[in-house]
């Protein structure tokens, strides 16, 4: 079974005689998107779930590295050098990651340029 909760990005595929019950858990705290079913053999690759996730996939990546590093947006732009609703348009696809912003970005979060990209 296929699963995903949206916010905060949790995406994941359990199996096995309780995997019912610990997404019924999982429901009680966060909206919980069934993808496939407990019978269903479909790869994540084959979701539209991740076919959205790979039109954004700087955006989504960016996101990560952020929240990973425990910072705002805000705090993101304001170490980097640009404005809040930069790292917005970045993080949402509304604005193409180019490698110069990706290698200021990936300085500030302390990680290598091409795990954005």
């Amino acid at each position: 079974m296929l699963a995903v909760v949206k916010n905060p990005r949790i995406e994941l595929s359990i199996n096995g005689s309780g995997a019912k019950q610990a997404l019924d858990w999982l429901a009680r705290k966060f909206r919980v998107q069934i993808i496939t079913g407990n019978d269903d053999k479909v790869t994540i690759e084959e979701t539209d779930f991740y076919r959205e996730m790979e039109v954004n996939r700087s955006g989504n990546l960016l996101e990560a590295a952020r929240l990973k590093a425990g910072l705002s947006q805000k705090q993101l732009a304001e170490v980097a050098g640009v404005r809040q609703t930069m790292v917005s348009e970045f993080e949402n696809g509304r604005r193409r990651l180019t490698n110069k912003m990706a290698e200021r970005f990936a300085e500030v979060l302390k990680i290598k340029p091409e795990r954005l990209l």
